[in-house]
């Protein structure tokens, strides 16, 4: 199984879309495709901003048990 594989394909554009909000959100400019040019310090800004909106997404569901 791939890494970086979408486990419910119908969600690879929500993911895509999340990434890209994220990437503004902490000044990283990505455009669609290969962002082989980031340096490892944006590319994990990025993942980490991910990782930090899910996590109050889930501390949210968990307040109004939804």
């Amino acid at each position: 199984m791939a890494r970086n594989s979408v486990i419910v394909p119908e969600a690879k554009e929500a993911m895509k879309n999340f990434k890209m909000q994220a990437a503004s959100e902490v000044g990283v400019n990505l455009k669609d495709g290969y962002n082989g040019e980031l340096t490892s310090r944006q590319a994990g800004s990025v993942g980490g901003q991910m990782v930090k909106k899910m996590i109050e997404s889930y501390e949210n569901s968990i307040k109004t048990g939804k």
